[in-house]
């Protein structure tokens, strides 16, 4: 391909997205402390963000950052297997596995680099993908590399995820079913009860990606604790970058299965380690998310306010999505709210389903009842000209 043709090819695809109102742009956005941010000239307060609790801007988990950053450096130089695995990994490793009630945790690079390099890891050609329509993009990426045989069920839909295991499961040697935990465009929580029973009926590996989970749900530990009663699901996956407020990803396991992934899984081996700031920062977070119940009751509350002033169902996490249908409509909407002081980001396919493009509403314990309620006021004026 000339560069010609490459330009032409790019210029084309761009203005294909442009026609459909999918094409996206990085804007310039300075995060501040209390979920305000300013994009140019504008202060906003900010409904767009992970970071659940605040953490990132906490002055412990900043203070631990730099610290470690001092004592060790700004990068890790090179991968964990070789000389990029610092004293600091342990301890956060020791206190996920704590967290979340399993044998060992192993920390990756992002969520993105845990989800690729497990999936392939645990299973293969020879075997079974049963995962949820919704999943996140990198689960899917994940059962791509895989060349496992991937069936889809409808969105939380245990009893179809039972159906096709009692269908296909015979014909393959291993079987992984994949699930969000909070999924992170819809704000519901996975039927982690029902997929766990059917899993182990047919002798399936549940996982779940817990992203939007920890932290927020489950008194901090995540969507396999929400009833108060944990939940042995076998591969519990997050991240470092919501709720922790730092960077990274994570998978809980037992002992063997950690190891297996330190030896297997390519995005851990072949990646660079985390700068030891970052998993200084992860490490501290996680020990206020441990001791600070009030902190973590308080997205979801922050949450439910929202939902009841605008008289809609209530929330199961701090995430609350307004379906608006078209790209259009939700762009539209965005616009309008910024107008108003408030951040609120369009979700538009293929993030989401075609004809379900939506704001996102986020939700942090930073948030006021000010906040909300303007919030609140601001978007009931905004769907009412729509």
């Amino acid at each position: 391909m000339s560069d010609d043709s490459l330009q032409r090819f790019a210029t084309g695809k761009l203005a294909s997205l442009e026609t459909r109102k999918l094409r996206r742009t990085l804007i310039e956005t300075g995060r501040k402390s209390e979920a305000h941010a300013l994009r140019g000239s504008h202060e906003l307060v900010s409904f767009a963000c992970n970071d659940y609790l605040g953490l990132s801007q906490h002055p412990d988990v900043i203070e631990a950052s730099c610290r470690a950053t001092h004592d060790f450096g700004a990068g890790a130089g090179a991968s964990r297997h070789v000389t990029g695995n610092h004293p600091l990994y342990a301890a956060l490793e020791r206190r996920l596995a704590d967290l979340k009630g399993t044998e060992d945790a192993v920390v990756f690079g992002s969520g993105y680099l845990a989800n690729v390099g497990v999936i392939p890891a645990l299973v293969g050609s020879e075997d079974l993908i049963v995962m949820d329509e919704h999943c996140h993009s990198c689960l899917f990426a994940g059962a791509t590399l895989a060349r496992s045989h991937v069936l889809r069920f409808a969105h939380n839909d245990a009893a179809q995820a039972e159906a096709l295991l009692a269908g296909h499961r015979g014909q393959h040697h291993h079987c992984l079913v994949l699930t969000e935990g909070v999924f992170s465009m819809d704000g519901d929580l996975a039927p982690l009860p029902a997929l766990l029973a059917s899993a182990r009926r047919h002798d399936a590996w549940l996982m779940t990606d817990d992203a939007h989970g920890l932290g927020v749900v489950g008194d901090g530990r995540g969507s396999g604790f929400v009833d108060g009663v944990p939940l042995e699901i076998a591969v519990q996956m997050g991240t470092l970058s919501k709720a922790v407020g730092s960077y990274g990803g994570y998978v809980c396991t037992s002992r063997a299965v950690a190891d297996l992934l330190r030896n297997r899984a390519r995005s851990l081996i072949y990646t660079t380690g985390l700068p030891p700031g970052v998993v200084a920062a992860a490490t501290k977070a996680l020990e206020i998310i441990a001791s600070d119940p009030a902190l973590v009751a308080k997205p979801l509350a922050n949450a439910a306010a929202f939902a009841a002033a605008l008289k809609i169902p209530e929330p199961q996490s701090p995430i609350v999505p307004i379906v608006l249908g078209t790209p259009e409509r939700a762009v539209q909407a965005s616009a309008a709210l910024e107008e108003l002081g408030f951040l609120v980001v369009a979700i538009r396919p293929p993030t989401v389903p075609e004809g379900t493009a939506r704001l996102r509403v986020t939700f942090s314990a930073a948030h006021s009842a000010e906040d909300i309620e303007g919030l609140a006021g601001a978007m009931t004026a905004v769907l009412a000209r729509l």
